[in-house]
């Protein structure tokens, strides 16, 4: 995943049915434990890279509810693999083939957003 949805988010759904990668669930479909807002699944979300901007992002009417977070790609297999230890993300899991981890199904990602503005979990602002 390379962006995040956060407390900002008012849960109107907006970006569930205009995510072209079906990445994006309601609060209400969450894998997460006590969901508060709208999720991302980490393992599923493309950033909308064939895009002017993320499609989420573009439908979204709360400023701050989407951030950045880091890309779904190799070098940060273990920054995902602890969040889904530690209950950030539910990352699915296959029977056979495991978890969807970055090292078994990297996701492309917006290269020229900075590493630092995706540390820090900057909101989206095109």
């Amino acid at each position: 995943m390379s962006i995040l949805i956060t407390q900002e988010c008012i849960n109107c759904d907006a970006c569930v049915d205009e995510c072209p990668a079906t990445a994006i669930v309601s609060a209400d479909d969450s894998p997460l434990e006590d969901p508060e807002h709208t999720y991302v699944k980490p393992e599923k979300c493309i950033e909308c890279v064939d895009c002017s901007v993320p499609k989420c992002f573009d439908v979204c009417p709360t400023p701050g509810a989407i951030v950045w977070d880091m890309p779904y790609t190799l070098e940060y297999n273990n920054y995902y693999l602890d969040g889904h230890a530690n209950g950030t993300y539910k990352i699915r899991e296959h029977k056979i083939k495991g978890i969807f981890s970055p090292e078994n199904q990297p996701r492309p990602f917006r290269e020229a957003i900075p590493y630092e503005e995706r540390v820090a979990h900057k909101a989206l602002d095109f």
